[in-house]
């Protein structure tokens, strides 16, 4: 099984948001800051994300994304098919063509495995990871580490005004 680089970004972008939304919409910036994803990438992922329905936007200041829906209704496996990912375990991509064009002897039990990936993260909202304690831990760290790297920035200003 290989779940890429995209459907991790975007449950961890999506969990973010869910966390930080209580504040109201969230910037890409500061996902970005907070996470370690490029503002580009999570430009093409959120527009895939509000193109499923999971996020809607908001512009002008203040602006940024909130969830199109409850957390406790939006679903991981919602989120990587909403950025076309798969969960595949399979060698072929599902197609059943694995050894040379036609079904190897093991294609259904990968496809079964697939399904049954598929199946658990259907069945994990975000609300259910917001409750996490672990989550709750990162989220705090993250968000303290954001305020410092801020205050460091705003210092660094302050002295070159100040030369």
């Amino acid at each position: 099984m290989r779940l890429t680089t995209k459907g991790r970004y975007a449950v961890t972008a999506m969990l973010d948001l869910a966390l930080h939304a209580q504040k109201g919409p969230v910037s890409l910036g500061d996902i970005s800051d907070r996470q370690s994803i490029s503002v580009s990438y999570l430009e093409q992922l959120f527009a895939k994300l509000r193109k499923g329905g999971l996020v809607s936007s908001v512009r002008g200041p203040g602006g940024g994304y909130q969830l199109a829906h409850l957390a406790g209704e939006i679903y991981v496996a919602d989120i990587i098919d909403a950025v076309d990912e798969s969960v595949d375990a399979t060698r072929c991509g599902g197609q059943g063509d694995c050894q040379q064009g036609v079904t190897c002897l093991t294609h259904e039990l990968w496809s079964d495995l697939s399904d049954q990936i598929h199946h658990f993260l259907a069945n994990i909202s975000l609300q259910e990871l917001l409750t996490r304690r672990q989550v709750q831990a990162v989220s705090i760290r993250q968000s303290e580490a954001q305020a410092r790297r801020r205050l460091d920035i705003e210092a660094g200003a302050s002295l070159a005004v100040a030369n």
